[in-house]
């Protein structure tokens, strides 16, 4: 049930954002044209230098471009790059760029109000991304990078260190957009909220916890297959309205065009327990769902001082002692797979042909071992966020039916955040989603070098073998032997139970009937360029 104050400031909230649009332009703007969706988490920049998560990487996209980008099916397409060829054995990528590219208009830029992108602007937004001074999160993007540099005003040329075949997967994500040095320089650390890009929508307004809009970039370059310009939308509005089941009541009653979320307060009303569309919402709202490059899974810290998660027996009981397909259809009405084979998610190559096969009795067996070797009973604590308690306590119960005692801890979640790096934490929920479509990026948790706090290896995995496996494989450009190379190690790195793996998630989405041209994605990325609506 919605409390009525949280009611009452949702309608206010949604009544100033679209009063804001239809101030925002000489002619007021039909609602068909604008498209309308609430960020929960909401957002910390508009700097793709600190596109780090999702909330930030949407409205990122829909301002900025890159040299390439990725379709629908994960593979790596032109964007202001028209070309490329790869030279020198896989060490050197030379890209042609569009002469037909522009930054957005500002009086930054003089009298013409913008100017086009060149080889150089690349060369900056690099040098910047790589800027301790700047501090971007996504600084390691380059790391694989010996050098780069621009040859004319359309020749960009990158040198690596060693071939590395996922790099063009890499330059797909928005950390590598191309931004103005003339827009940078002026604005420094405010460009987070004065950003300059080239994408399909330019920035309007911003108020911080209530709203952001964007509106329609009438000289962008990229059209659709009939040749019309793109994009078709004349706005994007974003709300900030924290609580959930207020969203939800907003796009029921048609005032959102979408959501992205299957929240436990709403599951059942909206899907059936088969995870399809409730018939009476049938006329009202389309479902789209795929497989989703992210892996729910619960963390277990091997540097701790509990002697339970040091034995692999308790290691090994953990991961066999709950049944997982129970757990997505009992939990998530279905809308997810089990993770019964490793880490790395449905949709890329390398997943291990080990299975964790649902088996309480093996399970007690190895807890009675432990217990008689150790005169102790295992007793664990186990760290989530309030939205992911429902799933914890679902692994609490079954766990206890094979004598693990879990004692959960619900903490904010940036205090997860920091504690699991820290090393702070027994055992954390947890989620690793896709930053690029290779494989290597899920196995990169398990590379000791990556130990946290420094890097993603939070559990504190270590073992040569699996060391060298991956520094090799950083090296193939043979598809079939980096496949057989990833499964090995992902074997290697479950068989000593590191981690839980839960699910591997699925995109879901529900938008109102009259949206057209939205389509999901592995990576779950919001691409609103190609979006049309009709008139209800």
């Amino acid at each position: 049930m919605i409390r009525v104050g949280s009611w009452l400031r949702t309608f206010v909230l949604f009544t100033v954002a679209l009063v804001f649009i239809q101030c925002t332009t000489q002619n007021t703007v039909e609602d068909h044209i604008v498209f309308r969706y609430n960020e929960y988490r909401n957002v910390t920049s508009l700097d793709p230098a600190f596109a780090r998560n999702p909330q930030n990487i949407w409205p990122v996209n829909q301002l900025f471009n890159g040299l390439v980008q990725l379709d629908k099916n994960l593979g790596v397409q032109p964007e202001i790059a028209h070309s490329w060829e790869i030279l020198q054995g896989g060490l050197e990528y030379v890209f042609h760029l569009r002469e037909d590219v522009f930054f957005h208009s500002s009086p930054l830029f003089g009298p013409n109000q913008t100017r086009r992108v060149v080889a150089q602007d690349f060369v900056y937004s690099f040098n910047r991304l790589t800027d301790p001074a700047v501090a971007s999160p996504g600084s390691w993007v380059m790391q694989q990078v010996a050098s780069y540099e621009a040859i004319d005003e359309n020749t960009l040329i990158i040198r690596l260190k060693n071939p590395f075949p996922a790099f063009l997967g890499l330059l797909t994500m928005r950390y590598c957009a191309v931004v103005p040095e003339e827009g940078v320089s002026h604005f420094g650390n405010s460009f987070r909220s004065n950003p300059i890009g080239t994408g399909p929508f330019y920035f309007k307004q911003w108020e911080e916890n209530v709203k952001l809009i964007l509106r329609k970039n009438n000289h962008y370059f990229e059209r659709d297959q009939a040749g019309e310009q793109l994009p078709y939308l004349e706005a994007i509005s974003i709300q900030f309205i924290p609580d959930i089941q207020s969203e939800f009541m907003l796009f029921l009653q048609g005032k959102l065009d979408f959501i992205n979320s299957l929240d436990a307060s709403y599951k059942d009303e909206l899907l059936t327990p088969q995870g399809t569309l409730q018939p009476k919402y049938k006329d009202q709202i389309t479902i789209l769902n795929g497989p989703y490059l992210n892996t729910e899974y619960i963390g277990i810290y091997l540097d701790g001082s509990n002697p339970a998660l040091q034995s692999p027996l308790i290691r090994e009981a953990l991961n066999i002692g709950f049944d997982r397909k129970l757990m997505i259809a009992y939990l998530r009405n279905n809308i997810g797979y089990p993770a019964k084979k490793g880490f790395i998610p449905k949709g890329l190559s390398g997943t291990s042909t080990q299975e964790f096969d649902y088996n309480p009795n093996r399970a007690r067996t190895l807890i009675n071992d432990f217990v008689k070797t150790n005169q102790i009973e295992p007793q664990l604590s186990l760290a989530t966020d309030a939205n992911y308690l429902d799933l914890c306590e679902y692994l609490q119960r079954e766990l206890q039916k094979i004598g693990i005692k879990i004692v959960i801890d619900v903490m904010p979640t940036a205090t997860l955040r920091q504690a699991k790096s820290s090393g702070k934490l027994e055992l954390f929920r947890a989620s690793w989603i896709a930053d690029y479509p290779d494989a290597e990026n899920y196995l990169s948790l398990f590379y000791s070098p990556n130990f946290s706090p420094q890097g993603p290896n939070y559990t504190h995995f270590k073992m040569e073998t699996f060391d060298q496996l991956y520094r090799k494989a950083l090296t193939l450009t043979n598809e079939n032997e980096r496949e057989r190379i990833y499964q090995e190690m992902d074997q290697i790195a479950m068989n000593e139970y590191p981690i839980i793996p839960l699910y591997y998630d699925q995109v879901i989405r529900f938008i109102q009937k009259n949206v057209e041209g939205m389509e999901i994605n592995p990576i779950n990325l919001l691409v609103l360029k190609t979006v049309k609506k009709t008139r209800p």
